[in-house]
C-alpha cells in the first residue's frame, strides 16, 4: 500500500510541476509566435473547451506529415486539451504560418517513446525529445490529427 501511495504522490507531483511549467511557458511561446518568432519544436493546438465550448489554445510539439500531425498528450485524457479532444475531436493546429483543421484521435497502440524520438531532427535532438517527454509524462498517449482541409 505504501508503494502505491508513493507512486500516486509522485504522479501528482509530476503532473503539478508540468502544469505549472505549461502555464508559464505557453503564453510566452504564443506571444512569440504572434510576433513572428517561430520554433519548429513548438506550435499551437486549438481545441474546443469541453465545458465552455470556447476555443482553447495550448503549445505542443508536433511532427507533421502530408496527411496530418502527431502529438503526444503527456497526461493522456487528464490534460485539459486531452479531455477537450475526447469531447470535441475537431481541432486546429498551426503548421508554420498557416492553421490546419482536422480530427484528433488518441492512438493507444502507438509507441510513445519511439514517437517522441521521431520529433527530433537529428540523433541528439531525438534523444532530448524522448527524454523531455519521459521526464514529465504520467499517462502519455499519442494523438493523431488527420487534416481535412
Amino acid at each position: 500500500m505504501s508503494s502505491a501511495r508513493n507512486e500516486t504522490r509522485a504522479f501528482e507531483r509530476k503532473f503539478r510541476i508540468e502544469r505549472a511549467l505549461e502555464r508559464a511557458v505557453n503564453p510566452v511561446v504564443i506571444a512569440m509566435r504572434h510576433a513572428g518568432i517561430r520554433s519548429r519544436y513548438a506550435t499551437e493546438l486549438e481545441t474546443t473547451g469541453r465545458k465552455t465550448g470556447l476555443l482553447r489554445s495550448v503549445v505542443v510539439t508536433a511532427k507533421f506529415d502530408d496527411a496530418g500531425a502527431w502529438v503526444i498528450s503527456q497526461h493522456g485524457t487528464r490534460s485539459g486539451w486531452g479531455a477537450n479532444i475526447t469531447t470535441h475531436p475537431r481541432v486546429r493546429i498551426r503548421q508554420g504560418k498557416a492553421w490546419r483543421t482536422g480530427t484528433a484521435v488518441f492512438d493507444h497502440t502507438d509507441d510513445v517513446v519511439a514517437r517522441a524520438r521521431s520529433f527530433g531532427s537529428n540523433p541528439v535532438a531525438s534523444a532530448l525529445s524522448a527524454s523531455a517527454v519521459r521526464s514529465v509524462q504520467t499517462t502519455p498517449i499519442t494523438v493523431r490529427i488527420t487534416f481535412d482541409d
